[in-house]
């Protein structure tokens, strides 16, 4: 088995979803603006990097959805996440603190690494580059709304980062959040992860892995007002045995009979 972070999170906020999604084969519908937006705007990053024409490249990438029938946020549309787009990628140009060697091969860079029983875990690494003179592993975000910085030390506590730095054993990471709003604005938000919580980590996917490999699959229950996990859940409806709501959010694909859903992955 091939196993990956969104894979494990997934696992751990909720095993029947997991359940669902990786060995049922429901996936969600991928008809969010902001999502593919994201997508759209990685390449047009990995261009800037590379010396090409970054701007042209993300109206390549997110024309291909000028006429879709996509999902967009309240005040959204296609021309205007395309506008903040290019002022992200200007704004990354004259700000100059990323440095990105050989960006071929350190932009999407994959990670593999073998685990006990034969497994495998598999990570992409949005780029590894240098940031303000510093060697750092970078991970790219967009978003609507700025990151919190407050208290110091924050960052270091989010689980991807910790899972990115356990498998390449770098240190420094950063998080570069391209904010979109009325004046976009990039977050340059750097922070370490120590050995132990690569360790902890290591010791938490091999713990992980044992639950799901012993078919422990037991629902966790979001519902807790005012935090509502299982409302923002895209599987809510098959919980709820609601057939409309999962038309509408859900796709069903192969799941343990074949398993090409092991190519795909969300890191």
């Amino acid at each position: 088995m091939t196993f990956s972070y969104t894979q494990i999170a997934q696992y751990l906020r909720c095993p029947r979803s997991y359940r669902y999604r990786y060995l049922d084969g429901w996936r969600e519908r991928d008809n969010r603006a902001s999502l593919l937006f994201g997508r759209a705007f990685e390449k047009a990053l990995a261009a800037l990097f590379a010396g090409e024409d970054s701007t042209a490249v993300l109206f390549q990438q997110w024309g291909a959805y000028q006429e879709a029938q996509i999902e967009y946020s309240k005040g959204d549309t296609w021309e205007r996440i395309f506008r903040q787009g290019v002022q992200l990628l200007e704004r990354l140009a004259q700000d100059n603190r990323i440095q990105i060697e050989h960006p071929r091969h350190n932009a999407q860079v994959k990670l593999v690494q073998s685990l006990p029983g034969g497994n495998d875990f598999v990570a992409y690494l949005d780029a590894i580059g240098v940031l303000d003179g510093k060697p750092s592993l970078l991970e790219w975000k967009t978003t609507t709304a700025r990151y919190p910085e407050e208290p110091a030390g924050l960052l270091a506590l989010d689980p991807q980062l910790i899972c990115y730095s356990w498998i390449s054993g770098i240190s420094d990471v950063a998080v570069v959040a391209f904010v979109r709003k009325r004046v976009s604005e990039i977050q340059y938000l750097k922070t370490t992860i120590s050995d132990q919580q690569r360790r902890e980590f290591g010791h938490l996917v091999g713990a992980t892995i044992s639950q799901i490999e012993a078919g422990h699959f037991e629902s966790h229950s979001g519902i807790r007002f005012p935090q509502n996990g299982c409302v923002s859940c895209s599987q809510l409806g098959l919980c709820l045995g609601n057939q409309p709501m999962v038309d509408a959010k859900l796709l069903r694909r192969p799941g343990a009979s074949d398993l090409d859903w092991l190519d795909h992955f969300d890191d």
